[in-house]
């Protein structure tokens, strides 16, 4: 019996109050301008510029995500996620020029999407040098593994595969398979 009062207390501690303090979150996120689809939770994520994030209907996403456009206030969104798409824990959005994913991708969990990075001039500081900056896109049903990092420019076709602890900059093909650092070409899906 206290066994049966235990699961139900783990029951409506977990899903009823998830869903409560979830639909809260929501509201409010979406009162600051974040556009969100229907069916899609909102854990406890990290966030900037809520106005700058877009995220689809039917979307999961776990906990610990960093939606982190980095520069001043501007229009957006600029962080436009497709639906039906799982996101995993710790995944990193490092935003400061655009970031376009299509539906029913795959992001698994500690994955970084940085789309710039710093100029190496010499006679200024690293800090202090202006952002080299450019879109990243993702295509339809898209699996990236595990702790890749996906760099400023790279364009991922529709059902491409990033093997776990990937860097990935450029153009990856429709179907085909990357792995490595820097990630190569390894196959294509059948």
């Amino acid at each position: 019996m206290e066994k049966l009062i235990y699961t139900i207390f783990f029951f409506i501690r977990m899903k009823l109050a998830g869903r409560f303090s979830g639909n809260l979150r929501r509201i409010h996120l979406r009162v600051q301008g974040m556009e969100i689809g229907v069916n899609t939770y909102i854990p406890k994520v990290f966030i900037t510029w809520p106005h700058q994030v877009k995220i689809g209907s039917n979307c999961r996403l776990e906990r610990n995500i960093i939606f982190n456009f980095d520069g001043i206030y501007q229009p957006g969104p600029n962080i436009i996620i497709g639906d039906n798409n799982f996101i995993g824990n710790g995944v990193e959005f490092n935003i400061q020029a655009r970031l376009t994913m299509g539906n029913s991708c795959l992001i698994a969990s500690g994955v970084k999407f940085i789309d710039h990075d710093h100029g190496t001039k010499k006679s200024a500081y690293i800090k202090n040098q202006q952002s080299k900056k450019q879109e990243i896109k993702i295509g339809n049903d898209v699996w990236i593994g595990a702790n890749a990092i996906i760099l400023k420019g790279t364009i991922i076709e529709d059902g491409a595969i990033i093997a776990a602890g990937s860097v990935v900059k450029g153009h990856i093909n429709s179907m085909e398979i990357w792995a490595g650092v820097p990630a190569k070409k390894i196959k294509e899906r059948l």
